[in-house]
């Protein structure tokens, strides 16, 4: 399973390569649902500096919708901070008379929780670019490039598919959908396999590895079944073209949903012997177009698309 990833949030990058455009009123939806309150949708950083500098009125429209919405979390980091730090000082105050576990722990909870403000804070603020801002976890939005009527698109997209007609509750009782299985692509994917295809662009993938897999080791030396995160990153330096399935959710009442799930299968040696059962799967920059335009009534050729993948050398590492 690829549980995160470290993606090209920026739009402009399949503009540049693909000759993409940009969906501009679906990332303008987002935002605005996202500001207003009607989602929390969890957006990577380096997605939204993408419209730093905006280029026009409708991007000028999104800079206004996340700055109002960095404005108000803002806000409230302060708030939390201005009473954390009261909390602190109570804390400190009461240790300087007699040590009680109750001091210890708030004094230890207020610090903990400072820190994690003041990195929040520092972030919303910050305009240096750093990797982590373009990393995605499940649950969170990244640019996905489709095709509507014969046009290469990019469209803001959760990393956890909902397939259209399916209840709210598959959230929460199908965790994992933020990856498909290729053995079960005509099975619980049926509605997408064959009709709705992206592509989604990453540096880097990080997998939840078994420390004692990992390690060589049986599991039964470690207390408990530990995990780590290992890095993985093709040796050639070059950007992936994952293969996802995506879907349009909408429900009366409900705002639309746009989702996706990146396509796995069984993992190259490197990865098997670094102690994953999974990858994600690159297709060759000469198949996106027939991945993107899909045929139903022939499968085989999306099969074919699947195993005639890229196959880099995944260098592996244990993550930051």
């Amino acid at each position: 399973m690829c549980y995160s990833a470290q993606v090209q949030a920026d739009y402009r990058k399949f503009v540049r390569i693909f000759g993409a455009v940009m969906d501009i009123h679906e990332f303008a939806r987002l935002f605005f649902e996202r500001a207003e309150g009607v989602s929390k949708a969890k957006i990577p950083k380096a997605m939204e500096d993408a419209f730093a500098v905006p280029l026009n009125e409708d991007e000028r429209e999104s800079k206004a919708l996340i700055d109002q919405f960095n404005t108000e979390q803002a806000t409230k980091l302060e708030q939390d901070l201005f009473k954390q730090r009261k909390r602190l000082a109570d804390a400190e105050r009461s240790l300087q008379t007699k040590t009680t576990k109750a001091a210890t722990e708030s004094q230890r909870i207020a610090t903990d929780k400072i820190a994690w403000t003041r990195g929040k804070l520092d972030d919303i603020q910050r305009a240096e670019p750093k990797p982590r801002d373009s990393r995605i976890f499940p649950g969170h939005y990244a640019p996905v490039m489709v095709v509507e009527n014969g046009q290469r698109v990019v469209k803001p997209m959760r990393y956890q598919c909902r397939i259209a007609g399916k209840p709210p509750v598959y959230d929460i009782k199908y965790p994992g959908t933020y990856n498909a299985r290729r053995d079960n692509l005509e099975g619980f994917w049926r509605p997408c396999f064959g009709y709705t295809h992206g592509v989604m662009l990453v540096d880097v993938f990080y997998e939840n590895v078994s420390k004692a897999k990992f390690e060589g080791t049986l599991s039964e030396t470690h207390e408990r079944d530990e995990n780590i995160v290992l890095e993985f990153r093709p040796r050639n330096g070059e950007l992936m073209h994952v293969a996802c399935l995506w879907s349009r959710w909408s429900a009366p009442g409900e705002p639309d949903l746009l989702s996706f799930a990146a396509i796995t299968d069984e993992p190259p040696p490197e990865v098997a012997a670094a102690g994953h059962d999974r990858c994600i799967i690159p297709i060759k920059p000469e198949n996106i177009d027939a991945w993107l335009n899909p045929d139903a009534s022939n499968l085989t050729a999306m099969y074919a698309i699947l195993d005639d993948r890229d196959r880099p050398y995944y260098e592996h590492r244990l993550a930051a």
